[in-house]
């Protein structure tokens, strides 16, 4: 990525009348040059009334219950608002990916596919 990067952010509104006077785009300048990038296949979620957390690691055994504890190595913390914000931008990203590759299943059980002996 470049090291300052343009995203639109569409600001939120009360009302529709405010939504469309505020449809236009908005340009924030992001600066990544800092950033670090991990894998992660397991995620927690827990939270309070103030604050979601998110916790980010790899399950090297993702059939079945894993022997060993999972290691646990990112945690993002987010307001409500923030994480609504997250939500709706990972469920329109998740839409696109499906409406190209089709529905993508989560439960691993269903995805895995038992070779029968020949």
């Amino acid at each position: 990525m470049s090291k300052a990067e343009n995203s639109s952010i569409t600001p939120p509104a009360a009302d529709p009348v405010a939504q469309q006077q505020q449809a236009q785009p908005v340009q924030v300048n992001v600066d990544d040059s800092q950033v670090s990038a991990s894998y992660a296949n397991f995620c927690r979620v827990t939270g309070s009334p103030e604050e979601l957390i998110i916790d980010f690691g790899l399950n090297p055994q993702p059939v079945g219950v894993p022997k060993d504890p999972i290691q646990v190595s990112q945690r993002v913390v987010l307001n409500f608002y923030t994480a609504k914000r997250l939500l709706a931008a990972l469920q329109m990203s998740i839409q696109r990916h499906e409406a190209v590759f089709g529905v993508l299943e989560t439960d691993i059980q269903k995805r895995l596919r038992i070779q029968q002996p020949s």
